[in-house]
């Protein structure tokens, strides 16, 4: 088992106050190794909150996340950080790519390690491996200003996978491209979920993306259930 939430819940405001709302409802599920994960559900249905609690961005109100077998609330902000940057990759809609550097420089940003200001070749080379797989090795020495939408995305899921993670989370990868950036990012994590063995949660509005995921969930007034999409 790689990924186990169990009765996660998160509220915000005071617990005893009159503005207190629930925004996941004891929310569990498992993952193993190189198993993939949608979900769905209408805006503001707590899918990011979730996805940021999985990825140890944010933390639960109660229950408990569970990567490898190690829970990421006892982790202190260091022991933390690693794990993010070593087993989890994340891409986000926007692409958060660094305007001022290079789509290669881009992508070696985690790789780099802490209190050093360079990769090895070994790490190199996986990016340049990386990048001729997703189509992009001719544009390894461009700035994100002078690429597509769909090649900035494919950029991103490249700097999500460097590190070869255990788990890669995804928050509507695909919502910001048009109808054929977005087919082909979808069947893109799907391979590199496939070729690497990495665990995958995709967050989409996409029944189409979702269709492609081993398990689909719906998440509805804090409520995740599992669902399938006809």
């Amino acid at each position: 088992m790689l990924l186990e939430i169990k009765n996660v819940s998160k509220f915000y405001g005071a617990p005893s106050g009159p503005g207190r709302t629930a925004v996941l409802r004891d929310v569990s599920f498992e993952l193993v190794r190189g198993e993939t994960a949608a979900i769905v559900g209408p805006s503001g249905s707590g899918k990011t909150t979730l996805l940021n609690i999985i990825g140890g961005l944010d933390k639960p109100s109660s229950g408990a996340v569970f990567l490898a077998g190690s829970n990421l609330a006892e982790l202190d902000d260091e022991a933390l950080s690693g794990v993010r940057n070593r087993d989890i990759g994340f891409v986000f809609q926007l692409h958060h790519l660094l305007p001022q550097v290079t789509v290669l420089e881009n992508i070696l940003i985690p790789a780099i390690p802490a209190g050093k200001g360079r990769v090895g070749e070994a790490v190199r080379d996986r990016a340049h491996q990386l990048l001729e797989r997703v189509g992009l090795s001719g544009r390894k020495d461009y700035f994100p200003a002078q690429l597509s939408g769909g090649e900035r995305q494919r950029t991103a899921v490249v700097r999500a996978f460097i590190n070869g993670p255990k788990l890669v989370l995804a928050d509507e990868p695909t919502g910001s491209l048009d109808r054929e950036a977005a087919t082909n990012l979808a069947r893109l994590l799907v391979d590199l979920n496939r070729d690497e063995g990495t665990a995958l949660i995709i967050v989409t509005h996409s029944l189409e993306l979702a269709r492609l995921m081993d398990k689909v969930f719906a998440l509805r007034d804090g409520i995740l259930e599992r669902t399938e999409i006809g």
